[in-house]
């Protein structure tokens, strides 16, 4: 079992940047793709982006593409997304997730952090 914990969350102003993290516990997170995705009030969870268990392989929403950056790493049990560029529209409830897969299904996610607000001011 994996337990999943975010942080680096916030305000920030459009056209700025923040770096969540994401803090497993579980000798078994390095087999794991982890993925990162979003919720927005009044909307759906959506896929953000997701990294194979190595770490060699990141797929992105087109939304984010360019601007949101995933990495991980596997002797800290860590997994990153960076995210740039901010926009308004990017504000929602941001979490990572272990799955066993490396997909942008939510399905397909068996573990589920509780979430880091980011909020992008215009």
């Amino acid at each position: 079992q994996v337990q999943l914990v975010e942080s680096g969350g916030g305000l920030v102003q459009a056209g700025g940047s923040l770096r969540l993290s994401c803090a497993a516990s579980g000798r078994t997170f390095s087999s794991y793709p982890m993925g990162w995705f979003r919720q927005a009030p009044g909307k759906e969870r959506e896929f953000v982006g997701a990294i194979n268990w190595r770490g060699s392989r990141t797929v992105y929403a087109e939304a984010v593409k360019g601007r949101f950056t995933i990495s991980r790493d596997n002797r800290k049990n860590t997994v990153y997304l960076q995210v740039n560029s901010l926009k308004p529209e990017d504000t929602a409830v941001y979490y990572c997730a272990a799955g066993k897969a490396f997909t942008n299904n939510t399905l397909d996610y068996d573990y589920w952090g509780r979430g880091t607000q980011v909020t992008v001011s215009s």
